[in-house]
């Protein structure tokens, strides 16, 4: 059972707090700053409830504040939730900028408060989990690879990197932009056969199409306008090692030609050359487009998709993977604090809330950058939401809408999501491509969303 420090100087108060918590958490409870502080380091609990009047000054804060001071210097990532009068606003903001984790006006409703200690005890947890990848991070120098993750999709990946490394075939990674495809094409190359060769990545999205050719195959001398030597492309200098072809879904047809003839004889032929040269490559290949649509448009041989896809690893949006976003929040924190030399210990509940909702575009990429904007620009221990970039909702911003009554941010947000999943469905009367256009989404993705929420296709579409 998890413990909770109660510190609480009013009889009432804390008789209340036993009798409605005490099922739930095993209860330590504390009269003042310092009998909390002693009963702190020996009990070490994960969340602290505190009511700022403490005595000896009991009508004021300074005990209360100088508690959540001593509270945190003996462990930062602590969470403090802070119990507070209607009036006594500005006061808890005070607390907040101090660390503290949350405050919660009285009169206490107890379900309420059980609401927001469920979420102080689950983010604990997480970071906990985050401490301890942090030290397989320090024993392995980047955990696996620098790809973090506790979802079971992440996981099923991690365990299909292992059994495909080892087995020198292609490998196509399908994914948003921002979902860490090149991280995932280097993990296979480190932990293959071939990690002692080269990784040589290549963008074919970045590459003009005039230029490209030579930049994959290499030219000789004369072959055009410009070419003053011999040059050896990136396939070359994948020989013995592992080739990335990053967005491969851009390469134009004929390229699409020349690198099916590299994939059935190991052979090549360098722009205004004759001779075949051998190279021993594994092809990695990566794309954000929709593939099979691709194909039927044409614009993708479907020979080639077969070679690149002998095994093909889905990676999924950081929008579902669930509380990998604290987790990933967290990591980056504490990676751009140390960075930046600026000491900062984590971030506001309404932080926390942005980052849960937020749609995540632009994956861990978009994650990333969003944490790093807001270590810069952070001016207190804690990162708020606006440091983020995101514009605060609204207190009870849920409450205006009958239909969220009740409901706590993960249920409102799966049933605002089914009911745009099933609208879009009949808009588009039935049609998944169409209506996957609608949401911004891929058709795998339509597909996934349309099982999660027991979506059907209407009788007369089928």
């Amino acid at each position: 059972m998890e413990k909770l420090l109660i510190v609480e100087d009013g009889a009432e108060i804390q008789k209340q707090l036993r009798w409605g918590l005490g099922r739930d958490y095993k209860i330590i409870a504390a009269k003042n700053a310092d009998q909390a502080l002693e009963l702190f380091g020996m009990h070490r609990p994960k969340v602290v409830t505190l009511d700022l009047g403490l005595p000896p000054e009991a009508d004021g804060v300074k005990e209360g504040l100088r508690c959540i001071q001593g509270l945190l210097q003996q462990n930062g990532t602590t969470k403090v939730i802070v119990l507070t009068g209607h009036d006594e606003r500005e006061n808890a903001l005070k607390a907040i900028q101090l660390g503290a984790y949350d405050f919660y006006h009285k009169p206490i409703v107890l379900e309420e408060l059980k609401v927001i200690l469920s979420r102080a005890f689950h983010l604990a947890g997480l970071e906990g989990e985050l401490g301890r990848l942090q030290t397989a991070l320090e024993k392995e120098r980047s955990g696996f690879f620098g790809i973090f993750g506790q979802c079971a999709e992440m996981t099923e990946i991690f365990t299909t990197i292992r059994k495909v490394a080892t087995c020198d075939v292609p490998v196509l990674l399908l994914g948003e932009s921002g979902t860490g495809k090149e991280l995932v094409a280097r993990a296979i190359h480190e932990e293959s056969l071939r990690k002692d060769g080269r990784f040589i990545p290549i963008n074919c999205g970045a590459i003009p199409e005039n230029l490209l050719e030579s930049e994959l195959f290499g030219h000789e001398r004369g072959a055009f306008t410009g070419a003053h030597g011999r040059l050896q492309g990136k396939v070359e200098y994948a020989d013995q090692g592992s080739l990335f072809l990053d967005e491969i879904g851009e390469l134009a047809l004929p390229l699409q030609v020349k690198l099916l003839r590299f994939l059935q004889e190991k052979m090549i032929q360098r722009v205004g050359g004759r001779d075949d040269i051998a190279v021993d490559a594994r092809i990695i290949a990566a794309t954000n487009i929709d593939i099979e649509q691709a194909i039927g448009n044409g614009a993708f041989r479907e020979d080639l998709y077969y070679r690149i896809g002998v095994i093909t690893i889905s990676l999924p949006p950081l929008r579902e993977r669930g509380d990998d976003v604290i987790l990933l929040a967290n990591l980056f924190l504490r990676r751009y604090s140390d960075g930046f030399g600026k000491r900062i210990r984590g971030f506001s509940a309404a932080a926390l809330e942005a980052l849960r909702v937020h749609n995540w575009p632009g994956n861990v990429r978009e994650l990333e950058n969003k944490v790093k904007r807001a270590v810069v620009l952070a001016e207190t221990p804690i990162v708020e939401a606006a440091d983020l970039g995101f514009i605060e909702p609204p207190p009870n911003f849920l409450r205006a809408d009958p239909r969220f009554d009740g409901l706590t941010l993960k249920q409102a947000r799966d049933q605002l999501e089914r009911e745009l999943v099933a609208l879009a469905i009949e808009k588009q009367e039935g049609n998944i491509v169409k209506a996957a256009d609608m949401l911004g989404v891929s058709r795998p993705t339509m597909y996934d969303l349309m099982k999660k929420h027991c979506l059907h296709v209407p009788q007369a579409q089928v």
